[in-house]
């Protein structure tokens, strides 16, 4: 059932990325999505930047409601249902997070809850634009180590994050990867983590409608990224041959990235 609350916070985030935060009562836990709904526009799946109180989304312009909902303001109302799918395993004591663009918002609570119960994480966030880099303060708050690439060579690294998370892996040990980007992105990371034999679990990203497990509009492969995730461990992604390939438009028709 759609709760009605009032934003009670927006934050800029970058040029392209807002926070709303709002009060919402049900327990979620790091790696869940809510169903947010801009009243008179579209529900959008969004993965909780924040699943403590009050929670947060963090919305990046992609498309014409993304767009809509960075005018939200603070005061404003929006529709919330959820939380659904499952989430991050909290308990390996090395983490590797690889975050590319936007997708680092969804990483940002699970590394914030693994170090509260000890673990060691280490960081690599990529962006476009230093001007695109998401949560690099707050990841610093959470890591033992923070590296970054951009792009165009703005901040960090000159070149992709990939980049980066490969050397990291060659320097250190890790007993978990996780990351969340684009998907070519995380094709990469899991080539680069089977290869030093560190399981990788990737959050994804699907056009979802009802988040219920019914409409078939996030089927990928034989699962349904509302319900089977949207965390899912590598081995579970690579025999499909749509990951990183292809996705599904509105219509359901498959198109590729």
């Amino acid at each position: 059932m759609r709760t009605i609350t009032e934003v009670s916070e927006r934050i800029v985030e970058t040029p392209s990325t807002v926070t709303l935060r709002f009060r919402y009562t049900p327990a979620a836990s790091p790696g869940q999505f809510v169903m947010i709904w801009l009243p008179g526009d579209d529900e959008l799946p969004m993965s909780l930047s924040y699943t403590g109180e009050p929670k947060g989304v963090t919305i990046k312009a992609m498309g014409a409601t993304t767009r809509a909902a960075l005018s939200v303001q603070k005061g404003d109302l929006v529709g919330i249902r959820g939380p659904y799918g499952n989430h991050f395993d909290l308990t390996p004591r090395r983490i590797l997070l690889v975050g590319g663009g936007s997708g680092t918002a969804v990483l940002a609570p699970a590394a914030e809850a693994a170090a509260r119960a000890g673990s060691t994480v280490v960081a690599a966030l990529g962006a476009t634009t230093a001007a695109e880099l998401l949560f690099v303060d707050r990841a610093r708050a959470f890591s033992n180590r923070v590296e970054v690439a951009t792009d165009d060579g703005t901040q960090g690294h000159h070149g992709y994050v990939t980049d980066v998370s490969q050397r990291l892996l060659r320097e250190d040990s890790f007993d978990a990867v996780w990351t969340c980007g684009p998907e070519i992105m995380m094709r990469k990371v899991i080539a680069a983590s089977e290869a030093r034999h560190v399981p990788v679990y990737c959050s994804m990203e699907r056009q979802m409608k009802c988040a219920l497990g019914m409409c078939d509009a996030c089927a990928l492969g034989p699962y349904h990224v509302c319900s089977d995730g949207p965390v899912f461990p590598a081995e579970r992604l690579t025999p499909l041959p749509e990951f990183g390939r292809t996705k599904r438009d509105s219509s359901g028709r498959r198109v590729p990235l």
